[in-house]
């Protein structure tokens, strides 16, 4: 029997969880048979081991190889425990629980195998119906062997995957490494003490000096930015205020010449007032002579009562002579 489709919002179980017994002989397929499709009851039993401590980017993109290998696959995960990877391996940042559960939340795992064994027996392949074994093709030496899938590559079950190139869990820990202090002095600015971080005193008052020093370090830079602002804003308020200077100067300059200037309404204005100013101190002159009508230009009219300077009459009677004669004339006249 297999177990249905799985969900990915659904963990992967585990395999004691599933009681799963497959009675039915198990048939073998090959690669071939398995890359044109298996029928929908009938998937291709994936296996794909390893430690997965620091769970990456690199395994998930390996674990995503080994479950699309086939059109139809069930992908088992074996994980190894705590004491053989210790003994086999080494020491590890995550312990066989937290390596488990970090495993289950994958999204192309269907089924968790704990404490999975370092090298593939018949036995165990046979007894979780496994029908080719995923892994890059590395040769990968440890317990001993040169290669502990060479047996499984001779059987025909081996199937490669590719190797994601700059991330591993030993280039995570060569960072930790590299950066060791750094972390520490993180981890203690968040409250970790000392033992937890299995730092010397010597070392804590160290770190805890430098995180002083880092602290005075960001409060100057911060004065640094906040001054720079300021004065950015002093400039660009002063390029404001000489921009609107310059355009209330022009308007000023403009405003007086078109009063002042060669041709300002002020000139105008003057020159006007001098002109009525000349008109009331000199008015215009009376004609000296106007034409006579039935007269001869050369004769001058006299008034009657204007006497001769240059002859004046010798006695009374003389007088009253003259003054009968210019009353005939005008008699005369008319």
């Amino acid at each position: 029997c297999f177990l249905p489709f799985q969900t990915l919002t659904a963990p992967a179980p585990f395999a004691d969880e599933t009681s799963c017994q497959c009675q039915a002989p198990h048939e073998k397929l090959t690669i071939a048979q398995a890359r044109l499709g298996t029928p929908v009851d009938r998937p291709v039993r994936v296996y794909a081991d390893g430690i997965f401590d620091l769970f990456h980017s690199g395994h998930a993109r390996a674990l995503m190889q080994a479950k699309t290998l086939f059109p139809n696959s069930y992908l088992l995960v074996g994980v190894c425990s705590d004491d053989l990877t210790h003994k086999f391996k080494g020491f590890t940042v995550m312990n066989e629980t937290e390596r488990y559960e970090a495993l289950r939340h994958c999204r192309y795992v269907d089924e968790v195998i704990r404490d999975a064994p370092w090298t593939l027996t018949p036995e165990f392949l046979e007894k979780h119906k496994i029908d080719f074994v995923a892994h890059d093709d590395i040769p990968y030496s440890s317990a001993g062997s040169d290669d502990v899938y060479k047996h499984i590559k001779e059987a025909g079950m081996f199937v490669p995957t590719q190797r994601t190139e700059g991330i591993s869990t030993s280039d995570i820990i060569t960072r930790i490494v590299r950066d060791y202090d750094v972390y520490a002095r993180r981890n203690l600015q968040r409250g970790y003490t000392a033992k937890e971080l299995n730092v010397s005193f010597i070392n804590e008052k160290k770190y805890r000096f430098q995180n002083q020093v880092d602290k005075m370090k960001e409060k100057v830079k911060n004065v640094e930015e906040k001054s720079k602002e300021f004065v950015y804003k002093v400039e660009e308020k002063s390029h404001d205020l000489i921009q609107k200077w310059e355009e209330k100067s022009r308007e000023f300059i403009g405003n007086f010449l078109e009063l002042f200037g060669p041709d300002g309404a002020w000139k105008q204005m003057f020159q006007e007032r001098s002109g009525r100013m000349l008109q009331a101190f000199s008015p215009r002159q009376s004609p000296n002579s106007s034409p006579t009508r039935g007269r001869s230009p050369s004769r001058s009219p006299s008034p009657p009562w204007v006497f001769n300077k240059a002859s004046p009459p010798s006695s009374p009677k003389a007088a009253s002579a003259s003054l009968s004669s210019m009353s005939e004339g005008d008699e005369d006249e008319k």
